[in-house]
């Protein structure tokens, strides 16, 4: 066990306690719920350049990694579909989980070929992962109908976009093997 996995292992740690502060009924407990998925963010970035400075990159890390993360801003996006009650919030927050499944599911699917380096992340993904880890944070730390709520779901929708088309960019990367195994 070496820090990078201890940090990844933290932010599954912080899912429940997330889900905790966010129905607690306190003024607080919302913008302490946005810093703890602030902090979960900034150890998703750290773990991997930890991991790569150190080289302590190990297989567990690697898998566990993108588990963790799609699990917590899964677990925020619900959260926020309920708390927004709202089309306009759920309809990107859909868009970003079903994406993430889809791309999961294909990523294990090129492993097993041999050709997990063709759905590789890529810059688009890079951005778009930011703008929802930004547009999570807005919308956990604003209640819904202010201002600064707005511009998060504005940004959750950008994300949403880049969500599409990096989807887009995978598929069409995988699609020679996907179309010879059918």
């Amino acid at each position: 066990m070496n820090i990078p996995n201890i940090l990844t292992l933290a932010r599954i740690v912080f899912i429940p306690l997330l889900v905790v502060l966010f129905y607690l009924p306190f003024s607080w407990s919302m913008p302490v719920a946005a810093g703890l998925f602030a902090l979960a963010s900034v150890t998703d970035w750290l773990d991997g350049y930890l991991a790569r400075r150190w080289n302590q990159s190990t297989p567990f890390g690697a898998f566990l990694d993108p588990v963790a993360d799609k699990l917590m801003v899964a677990v925020a996006l619900a959260l926020l579909i309920e708390r927004f009650d709202t089309l306009v919030l759920t309809l990107p927050a859909l868009v970003i989980i079903g994406r993430e499944i889809v791309i999961s599911a294909l990523r294990e699917w090129m492993a097993e070929m041999g050709k997990r380096g063709m759905v590789a992340v890529s810059w688009i993904g890079k951005l778009k992962t930011t703008l929802q880890m930004m547009a999570i944070l807005v919308l956990l730390a604003f209640p819904p109908g202010h201002f600064i709520a707005l511009l998060g779901v504005g940004v959750l929708y950008i994300a949403a976009a880049l969500t599409l088309l990096s989807m887009v960019q995978y598929l069409k990367a995988a699609w020679p093997h996907l179309s010879r195994s059918m």
